[in-house]
């Protein structure tokens, strides 16, 4: 056997860990906005989030999980506030103003993750 024929076979590339690291990305957002649906799955992206974090650690994707993480605590963060505070009124422009906020996150960061950009632009 000569080294073209073991190519693609039990060898991965350099390219492989990123490429399966944006996959998990992908999940992660896909997972947030499932999130609507079932609520549950939000708790398995932030997981996920932790669990994977080093793995991207020093990547343009670490900035998509910086991105995620943020999106889930502080959208915690406001619904619970809007929640504590409906009875008073306020509370529920800000559950509106808040699921507006993760909405776009969630867009927001899945179309730089298809693009291939960073969340943050490099100072």
């Amino acid at each position: 056997m000569n080294g073209n024929e073991t190519q693609g076979r039990g060898t991965s590339s350099p390219a492989d860990p990123l490429k399966q690291a944006k996959t998990v990305t992908m999940i992660v957002y896909a997972l947030q906005a499932g999130s609507f649906v079932l609520g549950i799955t939000i708790i398995a992206a932030i997981i996920i989030n932790y669990l994977k974090r080093e793995e991207v650690k020093g990547t343009w994707l670490a900035s998509h999980f910086r991105w995620q993480i943020r999106t889930f605590w502080f959208g915690l963060l406001w619904g619970a506030v809007g929640a504590i505070t409906a009875l008073a009124g306020i509370g529920f422009v800000l559950l509106g103003v808040d699921l507006v906020w993760v909405i776009y996150r969630i867009v927001k960061g899945w179309l730089r993750l298809s693009e291939g950009k960073e969340m943050y632009a490099a100072a």
